[in-house]
């Protein structure tokens, strides 16, 4: 689970299988009650409607862990991280982050540091987007080092400059599911 949404009809798939939940987080179910195998699958089948999937292997669910750490801090925290990421994920995680990076480049075929990037620039353009903040805010918003530093991160991904894609008509930004 990546976002809101994504909570929303988890919520929605337990509740129509009369299953009460504790807590629904991105990521990760608490269910009251102990289910049956026939009960996972149905659970299984819901999520599958809504184009969720439930995760049983212990890696794939860490990998979704590391994932919703980046996406939470990057597109729904206005906290600034203070440590470097890796420590920062390492202790959210509780797991050394050779091993989350070693795992999460297996897994998925990029690095973690690519997968922030991604998410970063994407948050850059909806902030953008936005037209509240100016360049050096967002700079600083999102813990970059200097505009520069945001500009040239920007610049690989996309091709275009902050200021250039402020000034197209269209601006194409992608989904968190999408990325």
């Amino acid at each position: 689970m990546v976002s809101n949404r994504c909570k929303m009809a988890v919520k929605e798939a337990l509740k129509k299988l009369g299953l009460h939940f504790v807590v629904v987080e991105l990521g990760e179910v608490d269910l009251m009650e102990t289910i049956t195998e026939e009960q996972r699958q149905q659970i299984k089948r819901e999520l599958l409607i809504s184009g969720l999937e439930l995760m049983d292997d212990k890696r794939a669910m860490l990998i979704e862990k590391i994932k919703t750490v980046i996406i939470e801090m990057v597109h729904y925290s206005d906290e600034i991280i203070k440590v470097n990421f890796s420590d920062y994920l390492s202790e959210k995680l509780d797991h050394d982050y050779t091993y989350l990076a070693n795992l999460f480049s297996e897994v998925q075929g990029t690095t973690i540091e690519q997968f922030i990037i991604v998410h970063k620039v994407e948050r850059i353009k909806e902030l953008i987007n936005y037209g509240e903040l100016n360049i050096t805010e967002i700079a600083w918003k999102l813990n970059y080092s200097s505009v520069a530093h945001l500009s040239n991160q920007f610049k690989k991904v996309t091709g275009l400059s902050p200021s250039h894609f402020k000034q197209m008509k269209v601006k194409t930004r992608r989904s968190i599911e999408e990325i």
